[in-house]
């Protein structure tokens, strides 16, 4: 009877641990969400303002004021803030309030990177921004004819900075954003 019991007690403990044999449970890896966004697209943008420009047919322009304009990109959830400003010799303060505008973010920006644009050719001088890091905007611009006109573009998404998670769509707006600066003409 008692070889009877613990051959029993051999054949049960051995099937529970057949069983319940199963592949260590393992957490799932991180991955990264894959943003692919569509090659872009530009078209002339011309209205009554006294500058012109190129800008994404995927993005859509909203005239705010007399010649500020916001540009959306609802799948990005971002939008481009455009604002003009005639030169009425006053060009060093337009400059200082651009400048200002884009070292405001200096706290929350891991990098700020300057770089010039000069096109002697349409008479367009400016800076463009690349900001680095958690700050609210990612890209700002001026340019000017340093005379007359004085444009400046920021973009801005709607959600909490954090650079690493929009960074696919801060590079594709960012690449828009030097397109019309680059495509930027006086009237």
């Amino acid at each position: 009877m008692i070889k009877k019991t613990i051959t029993f007690s051999l054949i049960i403990t051995m099937s529970f641990l057949s069983f319940s044999c199963k592949d260590d449970v393992l957490p799932k890896p991180s991955s990264y969400l894959r943003l692919d966004y569509p090659e872009a697209k530009y078209v002339s943008f011309e209205n009554e303002c006294p500058f012109a420009f190129e800008m994404n047919t995927d993005a859509v322009i909203k005239k705010e004021t007399d010649c500020g304009f916001t540009i959306t990109y609802p799948k990005m959830k971002a939008t481009i803030y455009l604002t003009y400003k005639p030169v009425a010799k006053n060009i060093n303060e337009l400059l200082r309030d651009a400048q200002k505008l884009t070292y405001e973010h200096v706290i929350k920006a891991d990098d700020i990177l300057e770089q010039p644009y000069l096109n002697s050719n349409k008479k367009v001088y400016g800076m463009f921004y690349q900001v680095e890091g958690n700050a609210a905007t990612n890209a700002q611009f001026y340019a000017t004819d340093s005379t007359k006109h004085f444009v400046t573009g920021s973009v801005y998404f709607y959600a909490k900075p954090n650079y690493d998670s929009i960074m696919p769509a801060a590079s594709y707006i960012k690449n828009d954003m030097q397109r019309l600066m680059e495509t930027l003409k006086w009237k």
